[in-house]
C-alpha cells in the first residue's frame, strides 16, 4: 500500500478549495491503490539496480532532454521581490550508485542578481520513474558561490535517493524526493488532476497537480505539472508567498 502522511493529507482538501482544483490528467484509482519504490517510511532505504537505469528521462509528466532550456518568472519569499528562473537539460552526465545521472543546471536570479545556482542530478528507471539522486547548491553570497547546507548526493552519508515523478501517479500516492537527514528531506504527494493552469507561456487545459513538504524547512508547496512539458507553475501555501511559473521553453 501507498503510504501517506497525517501532516500532507490532513492539509489536502484546504488547499484543493483555496486553489481551485478540478479535472485533470492523473489516473483516477481507490486511494493506496498503487505502490512506489521510494515509500515514505523510516527507516528508508530503497532498492537500487543500476541495471534497471539508462534509458532517456521520457517521463511525460517530466521529460528532461539534454539541451532543453525553461525559463520561469515570478516573486520570491516575500511576495515581492521579481525573480527569474532558469533550468538548462545539459548534456552532461554524473555516475551516481553506478547511474549515469543526467545533470540539469537550475539558475535563480533575484530582481536581476544571481542568488541560487543548484546542480541537480535526476535518472529514469525502465518502468519510468524519474529518480532525483541529490543536488550540489551554492548561494551568491558577497560576490562569491557560496555552498548550501542542502546539497546531498545519494550514497554519500546519509544519502537516499528518492522519486521526484511517478511513472503513472494516482491520486493519494505519497513518495520521498529527498532523504538526506540534516540537509534534505522532502517528501510528496498526488493530489490529482490540477485542472486548468495560466502561465505566461500558455494555458494549459489539463494538469497534474502534487504536494511537496520539506520536513526540515516546514515549507508546503504546490506544484502543476503538464504532459510533454513537466513543471508549469510552482506555488508555496504556508508561510512563503513564492509563486513561479513557465515563461519560454527552447528545445
Amino acid at each position: 500500500m501507498v503510504t501517506r502522511t497525517p501532516l500532507i493529507t490532513a492539509t489536502v482538501a484546504a488547499l484543493l478549495v483555496g486553489c481551485g482544483s478540478g479535472g485533470g490528467s492523473a489516473s483516477s484509482s481507490q486511494a493506496g491503490a498503487s505502490t512506489t519504490p521510494a515509500p515514505v517510511t523510516t527507516p528508508y532505504s530503497p532498492s537500487i539496480d543500476p541495471a534497471n537505469f539508462g534509458r532517456p528521462i521520457d517521463n511525460p509528466y517530466l521529460p528532461l532532454r539534454p539541451g532543453t532550456v525553461f525559463r520561469y518568472r515570478g516573486v520570491g519569499d516575500n511576495g515581492k521581490t521579481r525573480e527569474f528562473n532558469k533550468v538548462t537539460v545539459t548534456h552532461r552526465k554524473k555516475r551516481i550508485l553506478g547511474i549515469d545521472a543526467v545533470v540539469v543546471l537550475d539558475e535563480v536570479f533575484a530582481s536581476g542578481k544571481p542568488e541560487e545556482r543548484t546542480f541537480d542530478w535526476y535518472a529514469q528507471d525502465k518502468e519510468g520513474n524519474v529518480w532525483y539522486l541529490g543536488e550540489d547548491s551554492s548561494n551568491f553570497e558577497h560576490g562569491r558561490w557560496v555552498k548550501d547546507d542542502g546539497s546531498w548526493q545519494a550514497g554519500v552519508g546519509n544519502g537516499q535517493p528518492g522519486i521526484i515523478m511517478l511513472a503513472h501517479p494516482h491520486r493519494g500516492d505519497a513518495y520521498r524526493q529527498e532523504y538526506s537527514p540534516g540537509h534534505a528531506v522532502d517528501q510528496a504527494e498526488v493530489l490529482g488532476g490540477g485542472g486548468a493552469a495560466r502561465t505566461p507561456y500558455r494555458v494549459f487545459k489539463r494538469t497534474l497537480l502534487t504536494l511537496e513538504y520539506s520536513t526540515i524547512d516546514k515549507q508546503y508547496e504546490l506544484k502543476w505539472h503538464a504532459r510533454g512539458v513537466g513543471v508549469i507553475k510552482e506555488q508555496a501555501v504556508t508561510k512563503s508567498k513564492e509563486l513561479s511559473r513557465l515563461v519560454a521553453i527552447k528545445r
